[in-house]
């Protein structure tokens, strides 16, 4: 019987379409520690048509755009319809090591009440990541009670 997902893959995959794929992909490496599994160049060796990348055990795919197919990079936007979320072991040392590297912080790293520290971010292709990191175990009725006291003091 064949496997209905590719070794080491999930099912569902963020597929990022991207301004200049190559600095991409070396930019995930050094941020996200991120490791390349395949790239697919076009035929004039300009772009790349298909690249896959696994950070922290999750299969990204990425390529160039290629505006005849439709596929824009939001490089540029004002607006994000999407956001990468990425939980990590130590997540203010990731976001810091993104912004040294051209990220722009758009919510700095800060305890959540549900128990999680969370920063959010831009990489310098266009794409949001929000970094969380969980710090602490809280019930549904603590994260509940917490909720609540938040959205009163705001």
């Amino acid at each position: 019987m064949i496997n209905p997902l590719p070794e080491g893959t999930q099912p569902l995959i963020p597929y990022l379409v991207l301004h200049d794929c190559a600095k991409a992909i070396d930019y995930y490496k050094k941020v996200f520690l991120g490791e390349e599994i395949s790239r697919m160049a076009s035929p004039d060796g300009k772009k790349i048509m298909h690249a896959e990348m696994n950070i922290s055990g999750c299969m990204i795919y990425m390529s160039d755009e290629c505006l005849e197919m439709g596929a824009k990079s939001p490089k540029g936007s004002k607006h994000h319809s999407m956001s990468l979320t990425l939980y990590c072991l130590d997540a203010d040392k990731v976001f810091k090591r993104a912004v040294k590297h051209g990220a722009k912080a758009v919510r700095e790293m800060e305890l959540q009440f549900w128990g999680d520290r969370m920063g959010t971010l831009v990489d310098p292709f266009g794409h949001q990541w929000t970094l969380l990191q969980r710090v602490e175990d809280l019930s549904q009725d603590e994260i509940h009670e917490r909720g609540q006291k938040a959205m009163e003091s705001n």
